[in-house]
């Protein structure tokens, strides 16, 4: 390229604010939204954009919208933080430290993963470090790591790493404890349960297992209604989706394949993970490719379908806006 004559300075910024916006147009899409069914249009737009809000994290999990602040808190796993994200400062630390409080050093996922606000407004947490499930003992608007234990163990023996969870409207918390958290995984010397359990937390403080059968229980969520249950299982061997139905205890019962991802596992190689489902039971399940879209019998509507691995989302409350957690980064769309 030869320029013949001198040019001025600001037509030099403006040829290179022309290339920047040419090049940023180049690039391709966070994700684009794939439409295996028709009902799928009553959900989301196929042309809806999904953009990056936050970026630049270790591993980001456990997205949760709280209305009263107005703000989007996210654990970044693997630095043992929380985030907030709002629309006016973007974002910034909320907890530090979130998973794990001991004074010895350790890594892996030694963070907060799935969060949650239970029946008296606090936050609630899954703490991969101190393995147990936790409430934080300070207002939403104040936070301080101060933290009160709700469960850390069954019948004497500690969790492996409690992953996600699900408040129900009386105040109980169902949650999974997968090994994630361990240092070695399920090998981990340190491990004391011989399985991988689904329990619940009654409002009195009992720890009941509800399920011991699932080989990693991961995502887990109520229907509407809270007459049935869905539990996401991350193993390679057996990526489904199951769902169980709720007795008068409280109990699982009738546990079943709500979907079989063992097809989709072959082609694409990530396992079902957090689960959120809306008042009009569509499901929304990070998995294989994306964040796959259910109705409630299961079938597949969409997929948001991005090569970021999907780890969990979150809805605002009006269930207008679906955010995501990817990797190292949170996305953001808008559903019907």
């Amino acid at each position: 390229m030869f320029i013949k004559k001198p040019v001025s300075v600001r037509t030099f910024i403006a040829f290179l604010m022309l290339l920047a916006l040419t090049t940023r147009a180049q690039q391709p899409p966070v994700a684009v939204i794939e439409r295996l069914h028709p009902n799928l249009d009553a959900v989301i737009d196929t042309h809806a954009t999904v953009s990056v809000i936050a970026d630049g994290f270790g591993w980001v999990e456990g997205p949760l919208w709280v209305e009263a602040e107005k703000m989007l808190l996210f654990s970044d796993v693997l630095n043992n933080r929380i985030y907030k994200w709002t629309a006016e400062k973007g974002t910034r630390i909320y907890l530090e430290p979130s998973g794990y409080t001991a004074a010895v050093p350790r890594g892996k996922e030694l963070g907060s993963n799935g969060l949650a606000i239970n029946a008296r407004g606090q936050l609630v947490l899954c703490q991969h470090g101190d393995r147990r499930i936790s409430v934080m003992n300070a207002p939403l608007a104040n936070p301080e790591p101060a933290f009160i234990t709700a469960a850390g163990d069954y019948r004497n023996k500690k969790f492996n790493s409690p992953n996600d969870l699900a408040v129900k409207s009386n105040g109980a918390i169902y949650f999974t404890d997968p090994p994630y958290g361990l240092e070695q995984g399920p090998e981990d010397p340190a491990r004391e349960l011989p399985f991988h359990g689904v329990y619940r937390i009654a409002k009195d403080g009992h720890v009941t297992l509800l399920a011991d059968s699932l080989t990693r229980p991961n995502g887990i969520a109520f229907f509407p209604g809270e007459k049935q249950l869905l539990i996401a299982n991350s193993d390679p061997q057996k990526p489904h989706w199951y769902i169980y139905d709720l007795d008068k205890e409280g109990g699982l019962a009738n546990g079943r394949v709500f979907f079989n991802g063992t097809a989709i596992f072959q082609k694409e190689h990530r396992t079902p993970d957090g689960i959120k489902i809306n008042k009009r039971g569509v499901v929304f399940a990070p998995g294989p490719g994306g964040v796959w879209i259910f109705n409630k019998e299961g079938r597949a509507l969409g997929r948001i379908k991005t090569s970021l691995i999907t780890s969990n989302c979150a809805f605002s409350e009006d269930y207008r806006t679906l955010f995501i957690t990817a990797d190292h980064c949170v996305l953001k769309v808008t559903l019907k």
